[in-house]
Parts: structure tokens; sequence; C-alpha cells
């Protein structure tokens, strides 16, 4: 029975990452540092990039947490899992939209464009 989660969840993996990266191509790219003329515009284009990445990370690690939950079957071990992943999934993406947000309420303080 334990192969069976464990080959599901080597498995699941390979199947959502290809259409994340094909779906989400156009919306995450890199560009090169030496595109930015300021260390503001570039620590703006990292926080763009971390937040980018976390819309995308943060569902999916909210359907990992909603597997644990299906597959306890009453254990109380996975479902505290479970819990916790999405605790900490909310707790992560908060502290970044947070963050973003701070910096834009700084640049309206400062007057900094």
């Amino acid at each position: 029975m334990n192969l069976r989660k464990e080959i599901f969840i080597l498995v699941l993996p390979c199947l959502i990452f290809p259409s994340i990266v094909i779906g989400t191509s156009s919306v995450i790219q890199l560009e090169p540092p030496t595109k930015y003329n300021t260390f503001g515009e570039l620590i703006e284009a990292i926080i763009d990039f971390i937040y980018k990445v976390a819309l995308v990370l943060a569902p999916l690690f909210i359907v990992i947490a909603g597997f644990y939950f299906v597959t306890a079957s009453g254990d109380p071990a996975k479902i505290k899992t479970g819990q916790d992943i999405i605790k900490y999934t909310l707790i992560g993406l908060l502290i970044i939209l947070l963050a973003k947000g701070l910096i834009a309420v700084i640049q309206s303080v400062l007057g900094v464009q």
C-alpha cells in the first residue's frame, strides 16, 4: 500500500510541473541584471519575480495538502501535515503580499516613483 502512495507522489509532479512551466513561461521571465539602471529597479524586479513564483506555487501546495487530507484515512499525523502545509503556505503568501505592499507604501511616502 505504501509503494502505491510513493509512486503516486513521484508521478504527480511529473504530470503537473510541465503544465505549470508551459503555462507560466510567458508570465515568469528572468531579465539580465544589466537591464536595470538603479539598484531599486533591480530589487523591485527580484520582488516581482518572487511574487509571481509564489502565486504559482501557493495553489500547488494547497492541492498537495488536499491530497494529505484525502489520503489520511483518519490518521492524525497526515491530517496535521495537511494542516501545517496549508498554514505555512498561507503565512508565506501573506508575507510576500505584505512585502510587495510595504514597498509600494514606502515609495508613496517618500515620493519615489
